[in-house]
């Protein structure tokens, strides 16, 4: 899309870009390794419905992150060579695979949370009363455009169910 059609001046733009790369570079290596310790996007999220739930299969997994089964075949495998997490074989089905944290993956995960509190908590500590206000606000806004466009979407993609044994 052009800028003419976005509504945007070439000036909004660049500062746009600008700003873009400044961020890029205060999020350097040293502090997104501290604050995700190598962790991708989806680890992330498996990590956060782990704990939510203690264990799952890997349809669900694969629901949670919006992949195929076998896109979160690949992510569970390398984070259990990792030894993040664990398989194990229901009780109540044998032909179920469960997944679960094991004690590196909950210290990981829990390192991480402290992390994001820590950024957190300093990056809150530097804002006003006011500033926070309106960062909420701010913030608010922006999840409702999001929320807006995902009920624009059209067909959401469908994660076909297959039980690993």
């Amino acid at each position: 899309m052009k800028l003419k059609e976005q509504g945007m001046s070439q000036e909004t733009f660049q500062m746009i870009i600008d700003y873009i790369e400044e961020v890029k570079e205060l999020l350097s290596s040293d502090i997104w390794e501290n604050i995700f310790l190598n962790c991708s996007k989806n680890e992330v999220l498996i990590f956060w419905l782990l704990y939510q739930r203690s264990e799952v299969n890997m349809t669900e997994i694969a629901e949670y992150i919006h992949v195929p089964l076998n896109t979160a075949t690949g992510i569970i495998n390398r984070m259990e060579k990792n030894e993040l997490i664990v398989r194990t074989r229901s009780k109540e089905d044998k032909r179920v695979v469960l997944i679960g944290f094991n004690e590196k993956g909950m210290a990981q995960f829990q390192n991480l949370i402290n992390q994001m509190i820590y950024y957190g908590m300093e990056v809150m500590s530097s804002f006003t009363k006011e500033e926070m206000d309106l960062f909420y606000k701010m913030t608010t806004k922006v999840m409702e455009v999001f929320r807006q466009e995902k009920k624009k979407e059209v067909t959401p993609k469908k994660v076909r169910k297959i039980t690993i044994e």
